[in-house]
Order: structure tokens, then sequence, then C-alpha cells
């Protein structure tokens, strides 16, 4: 079971250094004069590429100190990491580099051949405790059909995080589950308008 690593620093410091990479490495942050589609179908002109944020190995080792920290402090034990193909692909690594856990990626089909699976990498067992990861989340689609799949299996989430939330869905969403979620970073802590929805506030 992934425990806590004694050399961890506190979640505060891992945010504000990740922070300072996604708001300053090249191409991550980007602020745009019309707005793009955003992958959750929602237009925005701020756009986020969390994965090229974390292309460098001391950022990519930075990224799964700070998830394995987010987990700690909730209070997750958890004996595999993984999240939807591919966003979650560099943070289910990162994370289980770093807890020395095992790791698996759910596919958005089945794979069509073979054993058919919906899941590559650790099989999950019943009863297993599992954290999810994501790179970033909007309405949290990925993130929630990741948790539904792998429920499915028989495997128990214990916490769930990713590395940006541009709102607040998915909080609510894996609240109403009894799930501690914790993003790293938010929509507040870069500065750039939530996504408004349903049960999202529109800004202002």
């Amino acid at each position: 079971m992934a425990g806590v690593h004694p050399e961890l620093a506190p979640l505060a410091e891992y945010r504000e250094r990740l922070g300072r990479v996604v708001r300053t490495h090249p191409g991550v942050l980007l602020h745009l004069d019309e707005p793009i589609r955003l992958a959750s179908g929602d237009l925005s002109r701020d756009f986020v590429d969390a994965k090229l944020a974390i292309d460098e190995p001391e950022a990519f080792r930075t990224a799964g100190e700070a998830m394995c920290r987010a987990a700690a402090d909730a209070g997750a034990a958890f004996a595999a990491v993984g999240g939807l193909l591919v966003g979650a692909a560099p943070f289910t690594f990162a994370v289980s580099t770093v807890a020395g856990s095992r790791w698996f990626l759910v596919r958005t089909e089945p794979k069509g051949r073979g054993t058919d699976r919906w899941t590559e990498g650790t099989r999950l067992t019943e009863g297993m405790p599992v954290m999810l990861v994501d790179d970033v989340v909007t309405r949290g689609e990925s993130i929630q059909k990741a948790c539904e799949r792998v429920e499915a299996e028989g495997a128990v989430v214990v916490f769930a995080t990713a590395l940006v939330d541009r709102a607040d869905f998915s909080r609510r969403w894996f609240d109403r589950r009894g799930v501690p979620y914790e993003p790293i970073l938010t929509y507040r802590d870069l500065g750039i308008e939530p996504v408004a929805g349903e049960d999202q506030p529109a800004a202002g």
C-alpha cells in the first residue's frame, strides 16, 4: 500500500512550484483573443496544456510528489493509481514512480480483441483501493468515467486529483460519492475564468 514518503514537502509548496511552472512554461497557459472549444465542449479564451507542463523530469517528479502529498493529506492509502487515456497517463506514471504503487490506464472503449479489456496495466480486483488522476478537469467527464469504470470492476476509489481544475463540477460530483477530491491547482490559482454551467455560477 502506497504511503507518504518522509521527504515530501507540504502541499502548499508544491502548489506554488507547479503554479509557477504552469504560468511560465511556454505554451502551457494560453490567454487567447478568441475563444476556442475545450474537450468538454465549452468555449474559453484560456487554454491549459497540463501534459506539456510536466515534460521535463523535475516538473514530472514534482507533479507526482504533489499528488502523493494530496492523497496523504486526505488520509488515502492506495494500491494502484490510474485514469483515463490519454490525459491521465503521464500523471499516472509520475504518481506510481513516487509512491512505488502499481498503475493502470482506462480505455475510452474496450480493446476490441484478445481479452477485450477496458483497463491496461495492473489488474483491478475486488476491493482494491485506487487513486484517480487527470491532467485538466473542466466538467469532469474523463475522471468521472474512469471512476465509474474502475468501480464497475470492483475497485474502490479512495482519492481523486488533477493538476488543474477549471471549475467546481468534479468536487461536487465526488463529494456526492463520498470520495475525497483535491486538485493541485484550480482556476482561482491561475486567474482564469471558470466554466459556468448548470451548477457552476458564472464569474463576476
